[in-house]
């Protein structure tokens, strides 16, 4: 995989209609680190990731991939700027097979041997989709789906990796796989923007995390020093 670089997010601030859904959110993800985002519903975890990914409008805030000033950025061209986005509730094309679904992840590519030989990778991290290449994605499990949509995401080559909630109804067993993808990603130096309500899993994909409650950050730390906070401990991992 390509290696990541920085996120810088700074004054980030979402509005729907006259709610704030996110409030002067400043953050930073270092290259090659994964940084995760908890909280309860309503928080303000998935309107910081899209609003990162330009999904949503920002009505204030700065954004830099490395050193590159992406806060006019359009959605649609986050991708050819290198930021990937696995959406919460996975949303594959279900009446494509799996192979065509991972394809439209590099639609901003040219087809070529650097292409083929990223699809190699994506099917090296997940052979069951390897084996299944040629299989309807409707026909796979949440599990699976969950494998997919994370490899279209990968078939782009981003530099930085966002994920909404890839554990959400996922088995203990499934989540478990996710998060070994997540350490292999994070391993091999892409940068991982993770929001989750799954704090056991965050903690142990990321190295430090932020917890947002009403649209700010409550709480920051190393992943380490949050997982034994009291307060985190009580509200989020319900010890």
């Amino acid at each position: 995989m390509t290696t990541g670089l920085s996120l810088t997010v700074e004054g980030l601030t979402v509005n729907y209609g006259g709610v704030s859904a996110v409030r002067d959110l400043s953050f930073e993800v270092p290259g090659g680190d994964a940084v995760g985002v908890i909280g309860a519903n309503g928080a303000g975890k998935t309107s910081t990731l899209k609003a990162v990914m330009g999904l949503v409008p920002r009505r204030s805030g700065t954004l830099r991939l490395g050193d590159v000033d992406l806060s006019g950025v359009s959605a649609r061209n986050m991708v050819r700027h290198g930021i990937g986005y696995v959406p919460e509730g996975r949303h594959v094309f279900t009446g494509l097979p799996v192979e065509k679904n991972l394809l439209l992840g590099a639609y901003a590519r040219k087809w070529d041997a650097g292409t083929r030989a990223t699809l190699a990778e994506v099917y090296d991290l997940f052979p069951v989709l390897g084996e299944m290449r040629h299989r309807l994605a409707g026909a796979l499990s949440g599990g699976q789906q969950q494998m997919l949509a994370i490899g279209r995401a990968l078939m782009s080559r981003p530099r930085l990796l966002l994920l909404d909630e890839p554990s959400m109804g996922l088995s203990p067993k499934l989540v478990g796989d996710i998060l070994t993808v997540l350490q292999r990603l994070r391993s091999e130096g892409l940068t991982l923007l993770l929001v989750e309500q799954n704090a056991k899993l965050t903690f142990e994909a990321t190295s430090s995390c932020l917890v947002v409650e009403n649209g700010a950050v409550a709480m920051s730390g190393t992943s380490a020093e949050l997982r034994n906070d009291p307060r985190v401990r009580q509200i989020y991992l319900g010890l």
